[in-house]
Order: structure tokens, then C-alpha cells, then sequence
């Protein structure tokens, strides 16, 4: 079986377990660093991740995947949290982020732009809605590349 229809497989069987648990799945990968395989699992829920949550995930986790067996290699599990300047990519992740600041990078420019930082006001499948500065600006997602977390020190 390919990577591409282990992570299919695995994201269809453990994304229902990890919401049951009460977190999101944000992303998961099955990569080689080092001539080690790894499985990581990035997970989110309102008011941030902690090391337990890693652990319990990862523990029912585990247990989930002796049970499907596809990957026939040894590998390593990791479950974390996907950190502050990851991209916003699923509808879970944008609902979180309502009311904050958000940076939307675009393959082209806008208005002589290529990236807008404003207060997420609204989104749907066609496009974001963000405050910036003293006006409103819907962007059609077509034109984004990608959408994170304004981090700012």
C-alpha cells in the first residue's frame, strides 16, 4: 500500500476517535528523517494542547493502529500540537480563529498586495472575510496560498 492510501486510511479510521476524544485532527504525516519513519498526528482543540492531551491521544492511538496493521515497517507515533505559525487549513482551524488576527498570503497580488493581515471576521468555501486597518476585505480563497496565525512579539 502506498503512504499516500496509509495516511487516507488511517486519517478515515482515526479522525472519528481523536474528535470522540474532544480535539481536532490538524494534520498528519507519515515521513522518513533520518532513515526513520514517523507517524505524527497534530492535533488542536480551544484553549491550546497540552502534554496530556499528547499522551492520552497517543496511547488510544496506539492501540488503534496494532489493531489496522498497515504500516508494515517500524515507525515512530508522535502526537503534538501543531504549533503557533502553522497553517490555518480546515474549517475547525478558521471557527478557532474568529475575532484574531490572521495572515493570508496570496499566489497573486490584490490591490498591489500579496499578503493581508487582519481580524478574521467571516469565511466560507469561496472566500475569507478579514478587518484590516479601518475597512472590511473579502478575499476570494482561490487567490490564497496560505492562511495562519498573525504572530506578533
Amino acid at each position: 500500500m502506498s503512504k499516500n492510501n496509509i495516511i487516507k486510511t488511517i486519517k478515515e479510521h482515526c479522525e472519528p476517535i481523536i474528535e470522540d476524544l474532544g480535539y481536532d485532527l490538524v494534520d498528519l504525516e507519515f515521513i522518513k528523517e533520518n532513515n526513520d519513519d514517523f507517524l505524527r498526528f497534530y492535533i488542536g482543540k480551544l484553549g491550546g494542547i497540552t502534554i496530556d492531551d499528547c499522551q492520552r491521544v497517543s496511547e488510544v492511538l496506539g492501540e488503534e493502529l496494532d489493531k489496522l496493521d498497515l504500516i508494515q515497517e517500524s515507525y515512530y507515533l508522535e502526537v503534538s500540537s501543531p504549533g503557533l505559525d502553522r497553517p490555518l487549513k480546515t474549517s475547525n482551524d478558521l471557527k478557532r480563529n474568529i475575532g484574531k488576527e490572521i495572515e493570508i498570503s496570496l499566489y497573486k497580488s490584490i490591490d498591489d498586495k500579496k499578503q493581508y493581515i487582519g481580524k478574521l471576521l467571516d469565511y466560507t468555501d469561496d472566500y475569507i472575510k478579514i478587518e484590516e486597518g479601518s475597512g472590511e476585505k473579502e478575499i476570494e480563497r482561490k487567490f490564497i496560498s496560505n492562511i495562519k496565525k498573525a504572530v506578533k512579539f
